[in-house]
């Protein structure tokens, strides 16, 4: 693509980046930029610097913060003894979208897939063993990706916390075997946490 300025095709390589976009995609999108006033635009792109610089990770679920604790776990609302398991924060955001779960999470950052050279070390599993222990928690709910995946995970940390007495649920396979929670509809996600089974009729 030939662009006739040089910071115009810088801006729209950047853009290029984002998942999702073509190259004509950011061209679109640097053009509609180019139209708005010049301090809106300032303020953009300071608005995604300042997050990118300043945001945290909440040092409890490892869910995305402002501060040292997430708005969930800081919330004293929420039931803090029923941990929602989750891979990715995206999931927190799906789940949370169905307004049906009341309870707290813990962002594992992945799941065990020794194929892409992931393991348990590379993951927040240690954490959630000593958080399940330290705050006596009463329900561990699994709401991970119904694959071989997702299932080698919820065996492996039920072995971690088996000798704890802590029940151990998981979301209803509403979800179909193989699909990906961030793209399930809200009401079957609802419906899968709502009907929630014991760990052991899951995972054999």
């Amino acid at each position: 693509m030939q662009l006739p300025s040089t910071l115009l095709e810088n801006a729209v390589a950047q853009f290029a980046k984002l998942p999702g976009i073509g190259k004509k995609t950011a061209l679109r999108l640097v053009l509609h930029l180019l139209k708005q006033d010049v301090n809106d635009v300032q303020y953009f792109g300071e608005t995604i610097a300042k997050m990118r610089r300043d945001i945290q990770f909440c040092q409890r679920c490892f869910n995305v913060s402002d501060g040292a604790l997430c708005s969930i776990c800081s919330n004293g609302a929420r039931k803090q003894h029923l941990i929602c398991v989750v891979e990715t924060i995206r999931d927190v955001i799906a789940i949370e979208s169905t307004q049906q779960f009341n309870g707290t999470y813990h962002v594992l950052g992945g799941i065990i897939s020794p194929l892409d050279g992931i393991g348990p070390d590379q993951l927040n599993i240690e954490t959630l063993v000593e958080r399940v222990e330290a705050e006596q928690t009463e329900e561990l709910l699994f709401a991970l990706n119904p694959n071989i995946q997702g299932d080698t995970t919820i065996y492996y940390i039920q072995r971690k916390i088996g000798h704890l007495p802590c029940k151990v649920t998981t979301i209803a396979r509403g979800i179909a075997f193989g699909g990906e929670l961030e793209y399930a509809d809200e009401m079957t996600l609802a419906r899968s946490i709502a009907n929630r089974l014991p760990i052991g009729q899951y995972v054999k």
